[in-house]
């Protein structure tokens, strides 16, 4: 599968937070979350080097659509609230088509 939709976003989590945040978007991957479909081709969690409460997000899927449909899951809807009680900014999504790269973890 090719990867036709993906955006990057930044959130800040409340004031030494950083670490549950990212523990919580990483359960994304788990069976039955939005990031273990096979719609989601890229999921990646990281920190920024200064600030360990600011945490980058950058996803990859097949579709804009397919996107949309896995966020409106139950699952999905789970998660994107455990994640409001946890952040205090977020920065506007930056959405993209990637054209090439490489990603090795």
């Amino acid at each position: 599968m090719t990867v036709r939709y993906g955006f990057n976003a930044v959130m800040t989590a409340k004031p030494g937070r950083g670490d549950e945040l990212v523990e919580l978007l990483l359960t994304g991957l788990d069976e039955g979350n939005p990031a273990s479909t096979e719609y989601c081709l890229v999921y990646l969690v990281c920190r920024s080097a200064a600030d360990p409460d600011v945490v980058h997000i950058t996803e990859g899927w097949t579709s804009e659509d397919d996107h949309h449909r896995i966020f409106a899951s139950p699952p999905a809807q789970a998660i994107v609230a455990k994640v409001t009680d946890l952040v205090a900014a977020t920065t506007p999504y930056t959405d993209y088509v990637p054209v090439g790269g490489k990603a090795v973890l």
